[in-house]
């Protein structure tokens, strides 16, 4: 019997889906890289150190003492008591926040997704301040509701106001999606304002889903977030995890604590899903959270580094009579307005293709993050490459 090649077409869940802008210029940076080019990649949202050497000293003990097997659905019980102290030390409300409101996943994305999943569907409206990072347009389409853009203003640094929020909703505004510090503007919310937005939220019966995962990385003092706010909690659900402050990306750890109702149908989503998290990873998230003083030097001192950088190569770039730079308050991206704004489609990603291909430095256009006359940088690498490839980007702009 002969049997004729089934040709493949997306399924509907799939259909609009777009690749990751940020994943897809790594790609052709590694390209060009292996062509013998001479490339800068300010890319990837990555930090370049190591994991701190205690973490993975617990990591090494836990395998010793046979950590290699399946995990409850939502994590290791002391994993979460942990993340569960940590959001107690910085809620004010009176209802402490428990273990059982804590699941863990196979990093922030994955908690992102399963919040998304389970909260928001067909005929549901997301309210996205945008810039935002482009998977949270994508998740919420997974979970086949709809995204709606909220533009800030370009000089509070893209954020949003309640003012903005309620001219774009709607009778079918579901919830909000937040991030302070955030990719890819480097923004940090003040406490009032998170709170005015938390507010609105209360107010219209709202969820709240806080990405919080840059956090840690904030160059004025602590970054305010939403559990520092927040006086209830029936609606919020803040993501976290240990990629960025503690460098472990590959480890992909990342958590949500929210109300007892949702972290079940989180739980039961992710049983289908993905299972526990990778268990040894699970107990070097542990260490991150509980060693104390030998992991927190270490995060100060790359938030340091971060903000060193940041101090160098702003100068370079405000230099540029053809660039307009955002100045970041947190995480570790410069966002950018390039020429040709305005007046060139996608003027953002035909600088970064002329960029790469000219001067040999890998960015990420702004229409990944819905904002296309942009760029983003990452200033996630070597101090003398950041500076060197931030020199490359103004004389391009310059020269145009």
């Amino acid at each position: 019997m002969e049997y004729s090649a089934l040709s493949f077409r997306p399924s509907a869940n799939i259909a609009e889906l777009r690749e990751s802008a940020t994943i897809a210029v790594s790609q052709r940076a590694k390209a060009l890289k292996a062509e013998g080019r001479d490339i800068i990649d300010l890319g990837a949202g990555e930090p370049d150190f190591g994991t701190p050497a205690p973490i993975i000293g617990a990591a090494k003990r836990a395998l010793d003492d046979g950590a290699t097997r399946y995990t409850a659905v939502e994590g290791i019980l002391s994993l979460r008591q942990a993340i569960a102290g940590d959001a107690n030390r910085e809620y004010k409300g009176t209802d402490g926040i428990t273990a059982s409101e804590v699941v863990v996943s196979s990093g922030s994305k994955q908690s992102l997704y399963n919040a998304c999943m389970v909260l928001f569907g067909p005929g549901d409206e997301v309210l996205i301040p945008t810039p935002s990072w482009t998977s949270y347009y994508e998740m919420v389409g997974l979970a086949r509701a709809t995204s709606v853009e909220v533009h800030g203003d370009p000089a509070r640094g893209y954020k949003v106001d309640p003012e903005r929020l309620e001219r774009h909703a709607t009778p079918r505004t579901r919830g909000i999606m937040l991030n302070s510090p955030s990719n890819p503007t480097g923004a940090v919310y003040s406490a009032d304002e998170l709170r005015a937005i938390l507010d609105l939220a209360s107010a219209r019966g709202w969820w709240v889903i806080s990405d919080e995962i840059y956090r840690r990385i904030s160059y004025d003092g602590a970054a305010p977030g939403a559990l520092d706010v927040a006086t209830r909690r029936d609606n919020l659900i803040v993501v976290n995890g240990v990629a960025k402050a503690w460098a472990m990306t590959g480890w992909r750890i990342g958590w949500t604590v929210s109300p007892p109702a949702v972290a079940r149908s989180m739980t039961a989503f992710q049983s289908h899903t993905t299972s526990n998290a990778a268990t040894v990873s699970q107990y070097a998230g542990l260490a991150a959270l509980s060693l104390g003083e030998p992991v927190e030097r270490t995060v100060r001192d790359m938030v340091t580094e971060f903000k060193a950088r940041r101090d160098a190569a702003l100068p370079i770039l405000k230099a540029s009579h053809k660039l307009t730079v955002l100045p970041p308050d947190g995480a570790f991206y410069f966002y950018i307005k390039v020429p040709g704004a305005g007046a060139v489609p996608d003027a953002g990603g035909a600088f970064c293709t002329h960029l790469l291909e000219k001067a040999g430095v890998a960015i990420v256009p702004g229409s990944a993050f819905r904002t296309p006359d942009w760029v983003r940088v990452s200033y996630a690498a070597d101090r003398g490459q950041v500076i060197e490839a931030c020199r490359r980007i103004v004389a391009t702009a310059d020269a145009m």
